[in-house]
C-alpha cells in the first residue's frame, strides 16, 4: 500500500489529468505532453504511468550496473544514448530529467574512456607497425615469420583509433607485412636458384671427371682432375646433406678409378718417382708467373689476351709438391688479377673521359686511376661490410648453410679484389715517381 501511496504521489508531482487524458509536466526544457488516456479512474491511470516510468528507470538502472562492471565500457554507449533519447518521448511519470542527466554523465565517462582507449590502441598500433617494419631488414625468415603471426594476431586484438587515422595505419601496417613476404619470396626464390646452380655446377664437375676416368694421358688428366678438385672446392654453396653426398661419391668415384689406373701405370711402367718432374714443373710455373708480372708493362688488349693464353698454360703443367704449389699458384692468380683490374680500370676512365678534348698530364693521368681505384675499394670494403653483418645475422640452423657458404666465397672474392687494386695503386705510384 505504500509502495502503491508513493507512486501516486510522484505522479501527481510530475505529471496531471486534463479531461481524460495524462500529461507529464514540462522537464528538460521541454514544454508538458501527454503521455496517456484515463481508461478507468485518474487514480489507476496515474499509477499506470508512474510504474511505466519505474519500469524505464529499472532498464536504466541496470545498464548503468552493467557498465560500471565490465572492462569495456565503449560497448555500453549506443544504449546509453538510445535510453537518453528516449528520456524525452517515453510514456511514463517520473523525474526523466534526473534519468537523462545520470545518462549524460554516463555518455560523458564513457567518451573519455574510449578517448583513452584509443590513445593507448593508437600506441599499440605504432609500436606494431613499427616492429613489422623493422623486418625488413631481417634474413631469419623462420624466426621472423614466427614473430610476424604474433605481431598479426596483436593488431586484430588490438581496438580501434581515431577514425580520421584508422586507413592510415591499416595501410602502412599491410604495407609492411607485404613488403616482409615479398622480400622473404624473393630471397628463397634466390636461394632455390642459387641451389639448383650448386647443383647443376657440380653435375657438371662429375661429368667432367667421369669423362676423364678412362683417359691415358696420365699427365694432362691428372693437372686436369687437379683443377676440377679446385673448382668443387670453390663452387661456394652446399647442398641437403644426402644429396651433396651422392654428389661427392660420384666425383670421388671418377677421380679415385683414375688414379688407381695411374698407380697400376706407374708401377707396370716402373717409372721412378723422382724429383726432377715436379721440380720442373715448378719451374715452368715460376716462368709462367713471372710472364704474368710482366704483362701490365703491355699495351692492355695484349696484356688480356696473354693473361688468357698464360691460363690455360698452367692448366698443361703437371703437379707441384707440397706447400710450394699452393704459393706459386696464389702468385699466379694474383699477376692475371691485376692484368684484368688494370683492363677494367681503363676501361672506366675512357669511357668517363669520352669526348674531353682535354690532354692530362702524366701526373694527373696516373692520380685520376689511383682516385678511380681508391674508390673502387671504398665501395668493395662496403660490399664486404655489408656481406660480414649479413653473415653476422645468419642463424645456425642447418637450412642456412648454402646461404652461409655462398657469403663466406663473396667476402674472400671481396678480399682478393681489394688487394688486387691496392697493389695496383703501389704500382701506379712507383710509375709517378719513375
Amino acid at each position: 500500500m505504500e509502495q502503491q501511496d508513493h507512486l501516486l504521489a510522484e505522479a501527481r508531482r510530475y505529471g496531471y489529468i486534463e479531461g481524460d487524458q495524462v500529461w507529464l509536466r514540462p522537464i528538460m526544457d521541454l514544454p508538458a505532453r501527454q503521455v496517456g488516456l484515463v481508461k478507468d479512474t485518474e487514480e489507476a491511470a496515474l499509477l499506470y504511468f508512474a510504474q511505466r516510468f519505474e519500469n524505464f528507470r529499472a532498464k536504466v538502472d541496470e545498464l548503468l550496473q552493467k557498465m560500471e562492471e565490465s572492462e569495456n565500457k565503449g560497448s555500453f554507449l549506443m544504449k546509453a544514448l538510445h535510453l537518453k533519447e528516449q528520456t524525452a518521448s517515453y510514456d511514463g511519470l517520473g523525474d526523466f530529467e534526473s534519468l537523462h542527466r545520470r545518462l549524460s554523465e554516463a555518455e560523458d565517462n564513457i567518451k573519455v574512456t574510449i578517448a583513452r582507449n584509443r590513445e593507448k590502441n593508437l600506441a599499440t598500433k605504432i609500436s606494431l607497425i613499427q616492429e613489422t617494419e623493422a623486418l625488413r631488414d631481417t634474413i631469419d625468415w623462420q624466426a621472423a615469420g614466427d614473430k610476424l603471426k604474433d605481431l598479426r594476431q596483436a593488431w586484430i586484438k588490438t581496438g580501434p583509433v581515431e577514425k580520421q587515422i584508422t586507413d592510415e595505419l591499416e595501410t602502412r601496417f599491410r604495407d609492411a607485412v607485404e613488403e616482409f613476404f615479398v622480400k622473404k619470396k624473393d630471397f628463397m626464390a634466390q636461394k632455390k636458384a642459387m641451389t639448383n646452380r650448386v647443383f647443376d655446377k657440380y653435375k657438371e664437375l662429375i661429368h667432367k671427371s667421369e669423362a676423364l676416368q678412362n683417359s691415358d694421358d696420365f699427365e694432362g688428366t691428372t693437372a686436369k682432375l687437379k683443377q676440377l678438385q679446385q673448382e668443387w672446392k670453390e663452387v661456394g654453396g652446399s647442398l641437403p646433406r644426402k644429396q651433396a653426398n651422392d654428389l661427392w661419391t660420384r666425383f670421388r668415384a671418377a677421380h679415385n678409378h683414375f688414379f688407381e689406373r695411374l698407380k697400376e701405370h706407374i708401377n707396370t711402367k716402373k717409372v721412378e718417382t723422382v724429383s726432377t718432374g715436379p721440380d720442373d714443373n715448378l719451374s715452368r710455373k715460376r716462368a709462367l708467373v713471372a710472364e704474368a708480372d710482366a704483362l701490365l708493362n703491355r699495351p692492355m688488349n695484349e696484356a688480356v689476351a696473354r693473361a688468357k693464353e698464360l691460363q690455360a698454360a698452367w692448366k698443361k703443367v703437371g703437379p707441384v709438391r707440397g706447400e710450394e704449389s699452393d704459393r706459386v699458384w696464389e702468385q699466379f692468380i694474383l699477376a692475371c688479377d691485376k692484368v684484368f683490374e688494370m683492363s677494367a680500370l681503363e676501361h672506366f676512365i675512357r669511357k668517363r673521359q669520352a669526348g674531353s678534348p682535354e690532354t692530362l698530364s702524366k701526373e694527373d693521368q696516373v692520380n685520376t686511376r689511383i682516385q678511380a681505384l681508391r674508390d673502387f675499394i671504398k665501395s668493395d670494403q662496403q660490399e664486404r661490410i655489408t656481406l660480414e653483418e649479413n653473415l653476422g645475422k645468419l642463424s645456425d640452423s642447418p637450412g642456412n648453410d648454402t646461404f652461409r657458404t655462398m657469403l663466406q666465397g663473396k667476402v674472400r672474392a671481396f678480399d682478393r679484389k681489394i688487394r688486387t687494386k691496392t697493389e695496383l695503386i703501389e704500382i701506379l705510384r712507383r710509375r709517378l715517381v719513375a
